[in-house]
């Protein structure tokens, strides 16, 4: 399907669009002289750690118990992030490393 040079110039000005209205949307709402509401406060001190459940829960939804490798890899990974995350306390370093030894495990170990 081809689209001519019309409809992609209006196809990409609506994203930009979209996008400038997302990106612009939150200063528009809670200008800075005015007070953020408690419940946006209480969002993004809350949001982060769910989203971050919802995606260890996605994640681990497919992983069998009754078939090798047992989980293994994802649990030796799931350790591994949590130690490495009480020690060095950088949730960049801990997500990272957790995937790095993940990938090494399913490539290399668990093949």
């Amino acid at each position: 399907m081809t689209y001519s040079s019309g409809q992609l110039l209006l196809f990409f000005g609506l994203i930009a669009l979209g996008t400038l209205i997302t990106r612009a949307l939150p200063f528009l709402l809670f200008p800075e002289k005015k007070e953020i509401p408690k419940y946006i406060k209480y969002l993004a001190d809350i949001l982060p750690f769910t989203i971050i459940g919802l995606l260890v829960v996605y994640c681990l939804k497919d992983v069998t118990l009754n078939r090798t490798p047992y989980a293994l890899p994802e649990f030796i990974s799931i350790l591994a992030i949590i130690v490495l995350h009480l020690w060095k306390k950088n949730t960049l370093l801990s997500i990272g490393g957790g995937s790095l030894l993940y990938m090494l495990l399913v490539q290399n170990i668990f093949v």
